[in-house]
């Protein structure tokens, strides 16, 4: 009803249209996991270029392939991944039964009242230096600088040993600096200051850090028992992120631990690209199929044959890239991080919907393959559900395969293909997200016509960017929310049911051309 009428004329009001605009999800969002020197171990964190990586993680390191994968994934069109550190804490069980050094976080008394940590563990900390300085105009206040290999990154005035002033040394430290921290790594609890420091005559330096025992996948068992594990974090660490759409594990083919991550996948709505072995070739490749390793205290598990394989795709062979910790000489890296920057360039040049193979799929950053294969070999693997990186004179090093790991030819699977599978995740992604509202709204037909209206908007929207096929939005897609799938006794239960159908553009694998003569006619 309009409110109050207070002349003749004409009176508007706003009305709910019932439309609520399901946004798309984003698709190439990508997590890596592997060991780093330095940066955050108990979080998942966010980096948007190769320079915020080396910032917080250190860049590369000869002993891990996470470094190279990362600037890979960013080289080849990537923009945007989070980062899994893992390092070993002491509390996990070495699967191998060998020791293991944990890695242990620098600490140093400053000022004679201030006790401060490196940020997180490594030997990276004992390159930072701090400085007390006076305030001149305040007695009661202390300025802190911190230096990193000499040179100055952090500079904290003002400071404070009162818990109660806005710039108590304590929380500014804490909520502003990438370096230190007043917490103690081994008990969690803060060292607050008691009295001002006196300032200082020289940088003091942080001592005793250690990177522990570097964790090489696929070898002792140890990185995927720090991988796996829930008491540390591991892959888990990514439960505390807001999304994330493909993962990489670089260097990771244990057969068991593939299987773990395939199900993780499927539980996020998220894809896994998978490294072959360094060690596999063609020949062997083309009798076991996708095959893995079995590191100690694991178990032989096939990869296709799992409920959530269709959430996965293996790649081989290895990439030779310039090794910039060489000099430039040749270094073979796990094929993961060029393939999951080529997804998220795919991604944002054609669509989710478009395989992230094929001639425009060009590995930026490589000076080779491990194996240059050939058309027959190409196809015998793409068969058996792994995906060729090819070289061609007139293009260069590209992938050459968009098969999911249940998209062998005998699988006969509905998500044989990468961008099929993955345009469903992206679909279900949105649709979850975009229909939030609908809860505890009155389960009733104005409700699911709402859901038809809204559900139906936007795949539409795909169906006219050539997501869908078919000649009419009825051939391409449907939806289904009404009394025959709602019935009393699930209303009763608090449930609204959504029946979605898409019919998706398959990717043309193989070309035919048909040649045929036409003889001349001969004259009379």
């Amino acid at each position: 009803m309009p409110g109050t009428i207070t002349g003749r004329g004409v009176s508007t009001e706003g009305m709910p249209s019932g439309v609520y605009p399901i946004g798309a999800a984003a698709t190439s969002i990508a997590a890596f996991a592997g060991w780093a020197p330095q940066g955050p171990a108990d979080q998942a964190t966010r980096v948007v270029s190769w320079a915020d990586y080396q910032t917080q993680f250190g860049g590369f390191d000869a002993r891990s392939y996470l470094g190279y994968a990362v600037n890979e994934f960013f080289n080849n069109g990537g923009q945007q991944a989070y980062i899994v550190r893992l390092v070993w804490n002491g509390s996990l069980t070495a699967a191998s039964g060998s020791p293991t050094a944990c890695a242990t976080a620098t600490a140093s008394s400053v000022g004679g009242t201030l006790t401060l940590w490196a940020r997180n563990p490594g030997a990276w900390g004992n390159s930072i230096q701090v400085s007390v300085v006076a305030a001149a105009s305040d007695p009661g206040r202390f300025g802190l600088q911190v230096q990193l290999g000499g040179s100055l990154v952090e500079n904290f005035a003002n400071l404070s040993v009162d818990s109660t002033d806005p710039q108590y040394a304590v929380t500014a430290i804490e909520s502003g600096s990438q370096y230190l921290t007043f917490v103690n790594p081994a008990t969690t609890l803060a060292a607050a200051p008691t009295a001002v420091p006196k300032a200082t005559a020289a940088p003091v330096s942080l001592s005793g850090g250690a990177d522990g025992t570097a964790l090489v996948p696929s070898s002792d068992g140890n990185f995927e028992v720090a991988l796996t594990s829930r008491a540390t974090g591991g892959i888990h660490l990514l439960n505390g992120v807001a999304a994330f759409n493909l993962l990489c594990v670089p260097g990771e083919t244990d057969e068991a631990t593939i299987q773990k991550l395939q199900d993780y996948c499927a539980l996020k709505r998220a894809f896994y690209i998978v490294d072959s072995p360094q060690g596999a070739t063609s020949a062997s490749l083309s009798v076991s199929g996708p095959a893995g390793t079995v590191v100690p205290g694991s178990s032989s598990a096939s990869l296709t044959s799992t409920p959530n394989a269709a959430n996965s795709a293996y790649y081989f062979p290895w990439v030779s890239i310039p090794d910039p910790l060489s000099g430039g000489q040749p270094k073979l890296v796990p094929p993961g991080g060029f393939v999951a920057g080529i997804y998220a360039a795919t991604d944002t040049a054609r669509g989710v919907w478009k395989a992230p193979a094929g001639s425009a799929a060009v590995l930026t950053g490589a000076l080779g393959l491990q194996y240059n294969l050939t058309d027959l070999e190409s196809a015998s693997l793409s068969g058996q559900a792994i995906n060729s990186l090819r070289q061609f004179a007139a293009i260069g090093d590209v992938v050459w395969g968009a098969r999911t790991l249940e998209g062998s030819d005998q699988g006969g699977s509905q998500w044989k293909y990468v961008p099929v599978r993955r345009l469903a995740l992206f679909i279900e992604s949105s649709l979850y997200q975009g229909t939030q509202w609908v809860v505890f709204e009155p389960n009733d037909e104005t409700l699911w016509a709402s859901i038809r209206l809204n559900v139906s908007t936007f795949l539409q929207s795909l169906f006219v960017q050539g997501a869908l096929v078919g000649a009419a939005p009825q051939q391409a897609y449907f939806v289904k929310c009404d009394a025959d799938n709602n019935p009393q006794s699930s209303i009763d239960s608090g449930v609204v049911n959504i029946l979605v159908g898409f019919a998706p553009v398959l990717p043309a694998e193989f070309v035919i051309i048909q040649i045929q003569q036409i003889a001349g006619q001969q004259s009379s």
